[in-house]
């Protein structure tokens, strides 16, 4: 059996702040949340700290563990032939796609995204996989991507099905 090819590219050292500020985003809610609970609920005070304990340890490792672990995972890397992405931090997902099975390419940007500078390359294919998505990139290098691989595609004769 082959070995799987090892994307090239990694990511923009910037996805560790916007992995930083994804987690944040969520976890501050729950803070609140608990708060709101333990302030007009008194039969769960006593289990707050627990909540909260778990809460900082979901918090502490979405900060300081998984962005700087993702980061280390993210690769890509397209030829003329296909496009490779290996993603995740507990679950690793290595995906390989030929180019002849692109169907469209986007690059996306959320709000956070779009204040970092960074974007999120979305190759659509003909599987039922899905997309392949290659998250923080810089915007300059997601668009150069997604208008290379739009030219190549278009290269290939067929309708990617």
């Amino acid at each position: 059996m082959r070995e799987m090819r090892e994307p090239v590219h990694g990511i923009d050292r910037k996805a560790i702040g916007w992995w930083m500020l994804q987690t944040i985003a969520v976890m501050v809610p729950v803070f609140l949340g608990m708060a709101a609970v333990g302030w007009f609920f008194e039969i769960t005070r006593p289990f707050l700290p627990y909540a909260l304990l778990l809460a900082t340890a979901f918090l502490l490792t979405g900060v300081f563990v998984e962005p700087f672990w993702r980061f280390r995972v993210h690769r890509w890397e397209t030829t003329d032939t296909a496009v490779y992405a290996r993603t995740g931090w507990l679950v690793r997902e290595w995906r390989a796609a030929p180019l002849s099975r692109v169907q469209t390419v986007d690059a996306s940007q959320g709000p956070l995204e779009q204040a970092l500078g960074l974007s999120t390359l979305v190759i659509t294919t003909a599987s039922s996989s899905g997309a392949i998505k290659i998250n923080g990139l810089d915007k300059g290098t997601a668009d150069r991507v997604a208008h290379e691989l739009t030219d190549v595609a278009e290269l290939i004769p067929g309708d990617a099905t």
